[in-house]
């Protein structure tokens, strides 16, 4: 699957995190030192993909792109997308069909965070499997606040159920998926779950009827968050101030990235710091210069 186009869907009520979000989208407020968008458009940067969409609502897309802009400063490109009503995630590929134009996709919610020393072999190795759909699942302790894959004996994806009421799995769909280029074609068959939106497990599930879904586990030494409450902003933000200043290194800093991935020149990242406030961030980013 070779994917060259990556989504952010970037909308939402933020409802969990009132009254934190009545005056700006929750992929804005700060996880530590960084927005939250910083984290999932930087997972993105590190699978190689450099052409993304990011889907808002009509309010809040214009103070993304203002953060944003073209991508150009990331030595990658920008669009984006507006969302009239929240309308579930399979809609992301309905809104990007255009902008994907028959092309595989990696698509990841704005508000999730992901963290390991392979990370970057692990989101290549799942977009280089076979067509089809591929998951990226993570244990938890709570499975029935999430959509969760069963494995058969032979460990592979048996059936896919979203917040089960009932045990079924701990294994946690994590907010990031591979889909080929059916994906917008298969989002408009769904109908609407009690919930009132299509489900992103149900779009799982016509590939899975398929026999075309594979998956990556996220095990040991791998940290997912979905950062959609308030509590799990504070621990995210705790974790990455923990690796920051004890072991020097940035996490999901699209800058250092683009550096290091040799997206923009060592020219271009000075200019990028020069150009900062005096903050903290440019501090951290002046060590990699």
């Amino acid at each position: 699957m070779q994917v060259t186009k990556g989504i952010i869907l970037a909308g939402g009520t933020g409802s969990r995190l009132y009254p934190l979000t009545v005056a700006t989208n929750k992929q804005l407020l700060p996880l530590y030192n960084k927005p939250v968008i910083y984290y999932s458009l930087s997972t993105l940067m590190l699978a190689g993909i450099r052409d993304v969409l990011i889907i808002s609502s009509k309010d809040s897309l214009p103070h993304i792109e203002r953060l944003l802009g073209t991508g150009e400063k990331f030595g990658i490109k920008c669009s984006y997308c507006v969302q009239k009503e929240p309308n579930g995630l399979p809609e992301a590929f309905i809104l990007a069909e255009e902008f994907l134009n028959n092309h595989p996709s990696m698509l990841i919610l704005g508000d999730n965070f992901f963290y390991g020393n392979t990370l970057c072999d692990l989101l290549k190795s799942g977009i280089n499997t076979t067509n089809g759909a591929h998951l990226f699942l993570h244990s938890v302790q709570n499975p029935s606040a999430y959509g969760v894959a069963t494995l058969d004996d032979k460990q592979r994806i048996q059936t896919v159920v979203e917040k089960p009421k009932n045990y079924a799995s701990n294994l946690a769909i994590t907010g990031l998926y591979l889909f080929d280029q059916a994906a917008p074609c298969y989002a408009k068959m769904l109908k609407p779950s009690d919930r009132g939106e299509t489900e992103i497990t149900d779009l799982i599930k016509i590939y899975l009827r398929e026999n075309r879904v594979s998956y990556s586990t996220l095990g040991r030494g791998y940290t997912w968050y979905d950062a959609g409450t308030p509590a799990s902003i504070l621990q995210v933000s705790n974790f990455v101030e923990t690796i920051e200043t004890r072991q020097g290194l940035l996490i999901c800093s699209p800058e250092e990235i683009a550096l290091r991935l040799g997206y923009i020149s060592k020219e271009q990242f000075h200019y990028l710091i020069e150009k900062m406030p005096d903050c903290l961030y440019k501090n951290c980013l002046k060590h990699f210069s």
